[in-house]
């Protein structure tokens, strides 16, 4: 089989076990999962050349667009005159934690238990237990309670409804027409 067939097949293969079984196409490629992880999409290339150094603990949300990053890649240049360069250090998620869409986390990072990591965000340091993080690079910016009763103030009381009937809801709630 060409190598360009052989590409392709393997793509389609990886599309089809990722929808399959999200957890179980992470494990496949080495992620050490320590608990229930939910992808919001899921592909090979997020976990870059080492997913076996990116362990996800329990009850950990991964959203479209996140990339895990165990090494840098800067070193390439740089061999020319010291062969032997090279960093790459693991990833560590802690349990009940949210990854928002598009965040980029670098090597040698732990994210804290109960955290939140908002869109966009590139995590380039630790970020301690019962965190909200944000940024570029991410920084801290409130604890986890805080950004609970910022969000108890102005919820719609509708998280509990099936998803249908909760569209239903913030549609009526928004004066947006049904139907």
């Amino acid at each position: 089989m060409p190598s360009r067939v052989r590409a392709i097949v393997g793509r389609v293969h990886d599309r089809w076990a990722a929808s399959r079984d999200p957890m179980g196409f992470a494990r496949s490629l080495g992620v050490n999962l320590n608990g229930r992880v939910t992808f919001y999409g899921i592909n090979r290339q997020m976990f870059g050349s080492e997913p076996w150094m990116i362990t996800l603990g329990n009850d950990v949300h991964v959203t479209a667009g996140v990339q895990f990053v165990t090494h840098d890649g800067g070193t390439l240049i740089l061999r020319k005159d010291h062969p032997d360069l090279e960093w790459t250090a693991p990833i560590v998620v802690g349990d009940d934690v949210y990854l928002g869409i598009r965040t980029i986390v670098l090597p040698g990072v732990t994210i804290g238990d109960r955290c939140v990591i908002g869109a966009g965000s590139v995590v380039a340091r630790d970020i301690p237990d019962g965190t909200v993080a944000a940024g570029v690079p991410a920084r801290p910016i409130r604890t986890t309670d805080d950004y609970l009763a910022r969000l108890q103030a102005k919820s719609l009381r509708v998280g509990h409804l099936p998803a249908q009937a909760k569209a239903e809801a913030i549609k009526k709630i928004y004066g947006i027409p049904t139907g």
